[in-house]
């Protein structure tokens, strides 16, 4: 009875900080990204905030097997779910929450004017669980499943702009943007363990599921005179769009004696076609008192109009080594998207090739196979970068880079990490990166992210003999 209490009791608090992220991101400033009007917005970082902190990498990562592991859930390579044991990982059920807080800040390279914005938002939510037989196990077969939702991209941005036209009158424009593509996946991994001495492992995992989305964009536009008064135009597009993803995955780690393990990792999420239904409008407008706009007349109204989007494909490769005494872990990535194949009612955007290289590595402590009851000892520390291209083309190619720092702080005792393997871990980790070419025409962005997750280990549906 205690062991089921202590479960509702770490799910109550779950959920209680989901319900305060929701809360409080719709009371905090939104984020202001111009570049989010192109494409289906911004890309939301795909690894989980333990990987975050290590720059990224994920197409070889798997803590599974790793010591002094929080079983954290690798969102990127479905492969790693294989890893999943019933007899050693003790049946657990894994649960993993990720949110983060952003500021980002704009800076002309034309005037050096700037403006700041800040957002609250939830990264992912991931369950995962063993779901192999004992018959299986015995064969060195594991196999593992996961399901969650997540965000893909974030469309947010207001801007406005004030001109004059010649002989005209001077004219106010306002661009505003909100949406984004969200996931709903199920995802499965299977492993098999080689015979001989050092029993080479084989990972192989798909994930699939629904995407899901809507954007609207509008462009209102005021003439600006002391005298006359000009009706406010407004155009706007509504869409909605939704389709079904395959992604896949593998891993081989290679146990090297005397010296460590070596893991080396692909994935691939295959290019997707996405079924939308659009609306187009055109009308007049003003305000109201509270600033609440309001329509006067409608010009044009198109509705339901069929379409589809392409989303490319996104291919990544990379490996993780962990030094012999389970202390180290260094790995790196490199990941690369055609987004010039973007296509939106058959029409291509401001979106160009993409690829970034992340590497990072991570130090634990505690020893192997020597207790400790020092919680530092538990302690990950975590460092990183990434460096690449960004996906979205205006005056020329955009570098993204950015340095990154994070620790993995157990929330459990010494005595139920080392007797039960039961295991609560805090996750963090600091970004500090560029969006942006210095000399250029375009707008710079600078962000400061933290990163904070809740990783979550605890063994369901077995009788506890004492406790």
């Amino acid at each position: 009875m205690h062991s089921a209490n202590s479960i509702i009791n770490r799910i109550k608090h779950i959920f209680v900080v989901i319900l305060a992220l929701l809360v409080y991101n719709t009371t905090q400033a939104q984020e202001n990204s111009p570049y989010s009007r192109y494409g289906l917005g911004d890309l939301i970082s795909g690894q989980n905030i333990t990987n975050r902190a290590m720059g990224g990498f994920s197409a070889a990562y798997s803590d599974y097997g790793l010591v002094g592991s929080p079983f954290n859930i690798n969102i990127a390579n479905p492969a790693s779910l294989g890893s999943l044991s019933n007899t050693k990982n003790f049946s657990n059920t894994i649960f993993d929450l990720g949110g983060e807080i952003n500021s980002r800040t704009l800076k002309s390279n034309l005037n050096g004017q700037k403006y700041t914005s800040s957002n609250v938002a939830i990264s992912y939510f991931q369950v995962a669980f063993p779901i192999s037989s004992p018959k299986m196990e015995k064969k060195g077969i594991t196999w593992g499943s996961s399901f969650g939702l997540r965000p893909l991209t974030r469309i947010s941005y207001k801007i406005e702009k004030n001109n004059r036209i010649n002989n005209i009158d001077s004219l106010n424009t306002l661009y505003e943007g909100t949406g984004g593509l969200n996931q709903v996946n199920l995802s499965t991994g299977i492993r098999k363990i080689g015979k001989g001495v050092h029993k080479n492992e084989f990972c192989f995992g798909v994930s699939s599921g629904f995407n899901f989305g809507n954007k609207s964009i509008s462009t209102r536009t005021s003439l600006l005179n002391d005298t006359v008064i000009y009706a406010k135009g407004n155009e706007e597009l509504k869409s909605t769009f939704g389709g079904v993803f395959l992604n896949a995955g593998m891993q081989y780690e290679i146990h090297i004696k005397n010296a460590g393990n070596l893991r080396l990792g692909a994935y691939a999420n295959f290019q997707q076609k996405l079924n939308a239904n659009q609306t187009t409008i055109n009308e007049t407008f003003g305000y109201d008192g509270s600033g609440a706009v309001l329509t006067i007349d409608s010009v044009s109204t198109i509705k339901d109009v069929k379409g589809k989007i392409v989303i490319p494909a996104t291919y990544g490769a990379g490996f993780t080594y962990q030094t012999k005494n389970k202390q180290w872990l260094f790995g790196a990535d490199f990941e690369t998207s055609d987004w010039t194949k973007y296509s939106y009612y058959n029409e291509s955007d401001k979106t160009t090739n993409s690829w970034v290289v992340k590497a990072g590595a991570e130090f634990y402590p505690a020893k192997f196979n020597a207790a400790s009851n020092k919680y530092w000892n538990y302690i990950k520390y975590r460092t990183g970068f990434y460096y690449g291209t960004a996906p979205v083309k205006t005056d020329n190619v955009r570098n993204r880079y950015a340095f990154t720092f994070g620790t993995g702080m157990p929330l459990t005792t010494p005595r139920q990490i080392q007797n039960r393997g039961e295991y609560v871990s805090l996750n963090t980790s600091l970004e500090i990166g560029t969006i942006g070419n210095a000399g250029t025409t375009g707008v710079k962005e600078n962000s400061f992210r933290i990163n904070f997750g809740i990783s979550m280990n605890a063994r369901w549906f077995q009788k506890r003999s004492y406790d």
